[in-house]
């Protein structure tokens, strides 16, 4: 086998100079052969960002289009399309494509939002500049094209940018065009988030809608995204839509890599002993019945040295989680406790997303989690109602520590990480007097504090669990566990010998000058309802018990014995 590069495509997304440039290239061009055996009129493929969707479009792109297709041909030299035989390869500079990415479509405002997506249609016609002298095309034809290239369109013009592409690059060369589009949904994320959704979901309907639907213009199309979306029928009526979902078997090994592929990478660069240790950071995904690793992760991992460290919880935002973290209920809170520990959740798959239902919908909730990687499934059945179901758990290492960074980045960046570890030394320590002071400053750079909506008590609960998520490497940390005489509310066991258990028992005040009192009341029921048995039956001879009792942005931490012990 002729020996690969071992330079990492990090970041690399265009097939032609990932190929040109000989970075390590893992060959997925069956891909290209699937499409080809199992032909459909429109597919949606929806994976987690950082899985290779834009490339794999980007080599779709170099494959059919008959633009410079010689050229494009030798890319695929030695490759699986290539041998997979002649037929194949005899499909390859056929065909006009249009290739476009709606990734950088995010704004705040809708009307910054409109004006993007007009700058992205405008380049996409200028990159087709000859169809403005086209004698294929009718006058009116090559009116509209000007219109969209000067960034003159109405927003109904714009909806119908991408139809009206179809039909003149078909008149031109008497070929219909295949439509690749990646990230079509980040639009409409950033519309949820944002506060414009209804607008954004208006013109998605017509913008797909027109070019999907009954387009006589159109050979197929290929769409890429995190989620598949349903709101007022995006993709109503829409009859011709295969979609391949994380729980689809279809195209399962395509984005991301494999067992094989990581274990054969790994052993290219020299580190196969490193793969167990691997396997435990970045795999984990399942996408139908495949095993796969997260690509972005394990070439960075490689790039940077074969350090671990969690790369791809840097490349988005995790609005998501936030809303996991801090708008919780007692059952979710219990289940975020449950997944943190290892555990798993159940909830019923909900493949199309209704943004809208994701903060009072549990199940759509953790259906969004799935799809954006954040969660796995491990088991799938369907019910006596014939309702599919699925068991979730968190995927590997990399993505459980994103639920205590998603609380560190609603820190104030000046303190971040060196404030929250001084806070848990000091807790671990005993230093009560320092615990709460440390505790108080994260409190009142804290922005989201007063989303605890009727339940304060469950937000502080969610609050501290999230920040001592850090000590999990030295502690096996507990939440409303039955010990003793009831069940207490967060407590550290000690992985170490002769380290101090922790016990924490929250109360909230209604006003600030209750907050000792409170605070005294916690410390009480961790003796009265004899919370320390459990430590008792471990071994653990020295327990830390703390009373700790919040009012808005404040806090009054009471300690068994002395304060600054």
């Amino acid at each position: 086998m002729e020996k690969r590069s071992k330079l990492m495509p990090v970041g690399v997304e265009d097939f032609r100079k990932l190929i040109e440039k000989h970075y390590y290239f893992v060959d997925k061009t069956r891909f290209i052969k699937q499409l080809i055996d199992e032909p459909t009129d429109v597919t949606l493929i929806t994976r987690p960002r950082r899985f290779g969707k834009t490339l794999t479009l980007s080599m779709l792109r170099y494959f059919f289009t008959l633009d410079q297709a010689a050229e494009n041909r030798c890319l695929f030299h030695g490759l699986d399309i290539e041998r997979a035989g002649e037929s194949y390869m005899a499909e390859q500079g056929q065909r006009p494509v249009i290739f476009l990415t709606l990734k950088n479509a995010q704004s705040l405002k809708w009307e910054d939002e409109l004006s993007k997506v007009a700058m992205i249609l405008a380049r996409l016609y200028g990159s087709y500049a000859f169809l403005q002298d086209s004698s294929a095309l009718a006058e009116s034809d090559r009116d509209f094209f000007l219109k969209i290239r000067r960034r003159e369109g109405s927003q109904p013009d714009m909806e119908d940018a991408l139809i009206n592409l179809c039909q003149m690059l078909a008149q031109h060369y008497g070929k219909k065009p295949l439509l690749l589009l990646d990230e079509y949904d980040a639009p409409i994320l950033a519309a949820w988030e944002h506060g414009y959704y209804e607008e954004c979901i208006a013109f998605m309907k017509g913008f797909l809608g027109s070019a999907l639907k009954s387009n006589d213009y159109l050979d197929f199309a290929v769409l890429t995204g995190v989620t598949r979306v349903s709101k007022e029928g995006i993709f109503s009526g829409l009859n011709n839509l295969d979609v391949s979902s994380v729980l689809s078997d279809s195209y399962a090994d395509i984005f991301g890599f494999t067992q094989a592929e990581a274990g054969t990478l790994m052993k290219e660069v020299g580190v196969a002993d490193q793969l167990p240790k691997l396997k435990q950071w970045y795999d984990g995904y399942r996408f139908g019945q495949v095993e796969i690793y997260n690509p972005w992760s394990v070439v960075n991992f490689i790039k940077n040295g074969c350090k671990f460290r969690p790369y791809w919880l840097n490349t988005s935002g995790n609005s998501i989680l936030k809303d996991l973290l801090l708008k919780v209920d007692n059952r979710r809170q219990r289940e975020l406790e449950g997944l943190l520990a290892g555990e798993s959740v159940e909830a019923p798959i909900i493949e199309n997303v209704i943004y809208s239902d994701l903060q009072g919908s549990r199940d759509a909730l953790f259906m969004l989690l799935m799809t954006a990687g954040y969660l796995k499934p491990i088991e799938t059945w369907e019910d006596e109602s014939y309702t599919d179901w699925a068991r979730l758990t968190i995927p590997n290492i990399e993505v459980r520590t994103a639920y205590h960074r998603e609380i560190l980045g609603y820190i104030a960046p000046s303190q971040g990480e060196t404030l929250l570890k001084d806070m848990l030394r000091a807790m671990v320590e005993g230093r009560a007097a320092n615990f709460e002071d440390h505790l108080n400053e994260i409190l009142l750079d804290y922005t989201s504090y007063h989303d605890p909506a009727t339940q304060p008590e469950n937000f502080y609960h969610g609050l501290l669990l999230g920040l001592t998520i850090l000590l999990q490497g030295h502690y096996r940390v507990e939440s409303n566990r039955e010990s003793g005489y009831g069940r207490f509310d967060i407590a550290f066991f000690p992985k170490k010998k002769n380290s101090p258990g922790i016990i924490l028992e929250l109360k909230s005040s209604d006003t600030k000058g209750d907050l000792k009192l409170a605070a005294q009341e916690a410390l009480r029921q961790i003796e009265s309802k004899a919370y320390a048995a459990e430590f008792e039956k471990d071994g653990v001879l020295k327990v830390w018990k703390y009373g700790i009792a919040f009012h808005g942005k404040q806090v009054w931490i009471e300690k068994e014995g002395n304060r600054e012990e």
